[in-house]
């Protein structure tokens, strides 16, 4: 479960760290900063795994995976959501989405990964590893009427299944699995999902991340087992994956297309075990040849690295210190390359 920072239709911040239980969320008091409210304790009793994600209407989506004791004393597993209309609001009632499993408690107990993406029109896809190792999803059209739980298939699927999705609604979902990357896709937006090639690749389970970097493109991120470097694959003819090192990261890089002193560019932030800190990189985009230079940067004891762009359209950098308070770091936009203003605790 990782932070995510999120800009609402009014142009003001929200970060939202879930953990075990509940999600704890902090708001912007007006566009840019440098005031927020919070942490407001959203709780959620039994919550295991939450992904948080949101459409170009603003609504914030809210998916999890909720544990509960059972009549027979057993732990039965269901997939809930909420939805946030408005920023800061309160969000609506959780209700449960079932599993792919329903008739299966041993079964619904081995979905353990969820994600959300929203596509054309607002339609909301959840997606979840299956008791099978492959990808199920449930999709919610833009009046509310959800689909049955679909099987997309697919093998040995390893935690952090990514889902992005382009501001014209075309969605993709993106698998790490054992040896392989698995990625399904949409030709146009609204359409179905198709299977792609697999990725002859060796992908770190929980390290995928994906953005849009151009009209119609979406680029793929996650972490070479081997190496631990960050790889970065955008789909096409003839595509290869291309390293934009990193070595010393863990987990998913956080990721957003931003512009950087006047330049189109993608900016990646990771946390490093070692020191103890953040390193963020930026190139510009789509132009992976280019190379990322990863800066250290706040103090140790930093981790989830979160990236937004806030009202101004400056780049806004949030984490977590050591006891899981909010800080902040926004782009400084009269200096050239990704300078950025000291941290400020929330």
């Amino acid at each position: 479960m990782v932070l995510r920072l999120l800009r609402g239709k009014d142009g003001r911040l929200s970060a939202y760290a879930p953990a075990a239980g509940g999600i704890a969320r902090w708001t912007e008091t007006r566009p840019g900063g440098p005031n927020w409210t919070g942490p407001e304790w959203l709780d959620v009793p039994g919550l295991t795994a939450c992904s948080i994600g949101q459409g170009s209407d603003g609504y914030v989506h809210l998916v999890g995976l909720r544990e509960k004791r059972a009549p027979d004393d057993q732990i039965d597993v269901d997939v809930v959501h909420a939805t946030q209309y408005q920023t800061g609001r309160p969000t609506t009632v959780w209700h449960s989405l079932g599993t792919p499993h329903p008739k299966d408690a041993e079964r619904a107990r081995r979905v353990t990964v969820v994600s959300t993406v929203v596509g054309k029109e607002g339609a909301l896809h959840v997606v979840v590893r299956n008791a099978g190792g492959g990808i199920s999803a449930r999709r919610q059209d833009a009046k509310g009427k959800w689909s049955g739980w679909v099987d997309f298939k697919g093998s040995n699927v390893t935690d952090g299944v990514s889902t992005v999705a382009t501001k014209e609604g075309r969605v993709e979902f993106f698998a790490p699995a054992t040896g392989a990357a698995l990625r399904w896709y949409m030709t146009e937006p609204g359409g179905g999902l198709k299977r792609g090639a697999n990725l002859d690749v060796n992908p770190l389970p929980g390290s995928a991340s994906g953005v849009q970097t151009g009209r119609d493109s979406l680029t793929h991120y996650w972490r070479d087992a081997d190496t631990r470097e960050i790889v970065a694959y955008r789909p096409g003819a003839d595509a290869e994956p291309v390293s934009l090192g990193g070595a010393a990261g863990e987990g998913p890089a956080a990721v957003i297309q931003a512009p950087v002193y006047g330049y189109d560019c993608t900016v990646l932030a990771q946390h490093e075990p070692g020191t103890r800190r953040l390193a963020v990189a930026a190139y510009p985009t789509e132009n992976e040849a280019a190379g990322a230079y990863w800066t250290p940067t706040g103090e140790p004891g930093l981790t989830d690295p979160a990236l937004a762009l806030d009202g101004y359209g400056r780049v806004v950098l949030a984490a977590l210190g050591p006891g899981r308070e909010l800080l902040v770091t926004r782009q400084k936009t009269t200096e050239p390359g990704l300078a950025l203003d000291a941290w400020t605790v929330v």
